[in-house]
């Protein structure tokens, strides 16, 4: 689609292309930021606040500390932290050191760490204690040769810190046994670093930022490659996407902005931590978002400007009877992805905070954000928004060839923000990158006359019911919108007769609805090949610890 028709439904003001240019790297960025800001809070965690100039400090010692272990310019450096304020001091210290960061899911097992520490080579990870016995199980086996522990109430100050780090390990019996004897704690190496200097790299546009591991639910978990250009890339992209909002946020008021996704996803890394660092916004760090209570209690302490969610997280929170307790008045921007945003929940959204979800769209492969809808909406459309600037899609049949209008197809990415490809595995890469290169998402989508586009499903979660696609993100729409459903999920299973059936797993909000009630809301809102053979009732659904639905696990069961 060369001629973006896309362009004319932009909002005013959006440039139609950014200056990929404007920085050499990410360090660049921050660095601008922690001088620009320096006065102002950067992060907010259980109470504390760290200021830019804080945060500026603390990650050049961090830094100092790395340079001393003797690592080259690129290794690779792990984080294995839920969202706690050494997160973005380690992940500045990195990348500031010259070396890459490796974000790493703490709730992994053993052998999934094992996994993404032997493929990315990586030479030293910073952990919080809750995890070391994981890594114990696995170290041997990796290349890693340095340790860094961290514990909750680090950076809390001494006397609360000691609270909450005896509370985590004695009462709440977070920590288990573990013995890492070579392992230096975070505050001993910041101690460690704070006598030395930062030696300046000169870190690159085409240099190693990020290996983002992707994949890990549907195959082998593969590195996608995000060098600095493509972070760079996406941050000066959503910038530009999401002024129109911003701009109603008083002025001399500083943006609040809300981290509850883990920072080790994409979503909360671009989105989350370096937006917000480029724009001097403070970021809420949130540690468990699944702890409702927390969560609100937490947000009810501070004005909301900028909320980016996962469909479960704004479903979770808008349901829970808490949420009239935050003062949702300020809230500029509602940001959805990660997965489907459902209309149910958009709408319920919409009537308790009265600011719209912008849902948009992206994966780990495109540090993340591919497409937007306006952030200025004021109804939920169900698609995935237009192309954000300097982006181009197009939509690919089988054979890689562009499908005729109207037609559906797998939507295929390119833009400045694009990985360079998978790390160490260009067999992989060949299979998603187009000669002209573009990326194949995987995702089935339809584009209407405007340029909005919409998915119709992921290629491998499509249903085929006696030749029929069945898309399980429609059936999911159709069936949350039924009054009594919490939460609801499809997939396609064996069927002797049909070669796959549609079935439907939901959570009930109303303990009283019945599987005949179901049943009969699907007959009247879905054609016969759509409805569920099996419907099956839960207490919850399987979940990634983003939120996105585990899909094999309900077909497994």
């Amino acid at each position: 689609m060369s001629d973006r028709i896309w362009l004319s439904s932009y909002p005013e003001g959006v440039p139609a292309d950014i200056d990929v240019t404007r920085y050499a790297s990410m360090v660049d960025m921050m660095e601008e930021s922690f001088k620009k800001f320096a006065s102002l809070s950067a992060y907010s965690f259980m109470g504390k606040e760290l200021t830019y100039a804080q945060v500026d400090e603390l990650s050049q010692t961090f830094g100092v500390y790395l340079q001393s272990l003797g690592l080259s310019k690129g290794d690779r450096v792990a984080v294995m932290m839920p969202n706690v304020l050494q997160y973005p001091i380690a992940v500045a210290g990195i990348l500031r050191a010259g070396y890459t960061l490796v974000n790493v899911n703490p709730l992994y097992t053993a052998r999934e760490l094992e996994h993404q520490l032997k493929d990315s080579g990586t030479k030293a990870i910073v952990i919080l204690e809750n995890f070391a016995a994981t890594l114990e199980k696995c170290l041997a086996a990796t290349p890693v040769k340095h340790v860094v522990l961290c514990a909750m109430g680090d950076q809390l100050g001494f006397l609360k810190g000691m609270l909450v780090n005896y509370v985590v390990r004695n009462i709440k019996k977070m920590v288990p046994d573990f013995n890492l004897p070579t392992a230096v704690r975070f505050n001993a190496a910041l101690a460690n670093g704070s006598s030395g200097t930062l030696k300046k790299i000169a870190v690159k546009p085409d240099d190693v930022a990020v290996l983002q591991y992707t994949g890990g639910t549907t195959g082998v978990s593969k590195g996608a490659v995000l060098l600095h250009r493509n972070l760079v890339a996406n941050l000066l992209q959503s910038d530009a996407w999401f002024q129109p909002a911003l701009g109603k946020v008083p002025p001399g008021e500083q943006l609040n902005e809300v981290c509850a996704l883990p920072l080790y996803h994409i979503f909360a890394f671009t989105v989350g931590m370096m937006l917000s660092m480029r724009l001097g916004g403070k970021l809420i760090l949130i540690p468990n978002p699944r702890d409702f209570v927390a969560v609100l209690k937490e947000l009810a302490k501070h004005k909301i400007h900028l909320f980016p969610a996962v469909n479960t997280l704004f479903n979770g929170l808008a349901n829970h009877p808490d949420f009239h307790k935050v003062n949702w008045s300020s809230l500029v921007a509602s940001a959805g992805g990660g997965t489907a945003v459902q209309s149910a929940v958009a709408k319920l959204w919409l009537d308790k905070t009265g600011c719209p979800i912008c849902e948009g769209y992206g994966l780990s492969e495109t540090s993340p954000i591919a497409t937007s809808n306006p952030v200025m909406v004021t109804e939920y459309s169900g698609s995935i928004g237009v192309p954000i600037p300097s982006t181009w899609l197009k939509l690919l049949d089988d054979d890689g060839n562009e499908v005729a209008p109207g037609a559906a197809g797998e939507i295929a990415i390119k833009g400045p923000q694009v990985m360079a490809g998978y790390w160490q595995r260009p067999d992989e890469t060949a299979k998603v990158m187009t000669p002209d290169g573009y990326f194949k998402s995987g995702d089935i989508g339809v584009v209407d006359e405007r340029g909005y586009f919409k998915i119709v499903d992921r290629k491998k979660d499509m249903v085929l019911v006696s030749g029929f696609n069945v898309f399980p993100t429609e059936l999911e729409d159709v069936v949350s919108q039924m009054p009594g459903i919490l939460e609801c999920a499809c997939v396609g299973v064996p069927d002797t007769k049909s070669g796959e059936a549609v079935k439907l797993v939901i959570v009930k909000k109303n303990p009283e609805l019945t599987e005949e009630q179901v049943r009969a809301y699907c007959r009247e809102n879905l054609t016969g090949y759509k409805q569920p053979k099996l419907v099956e009732f839960r207490t919850e659904l399987p979940k990634t610890p983003v939120g996105k639905i585990l899909r094999r696990e309900l077909r497994n069961k």
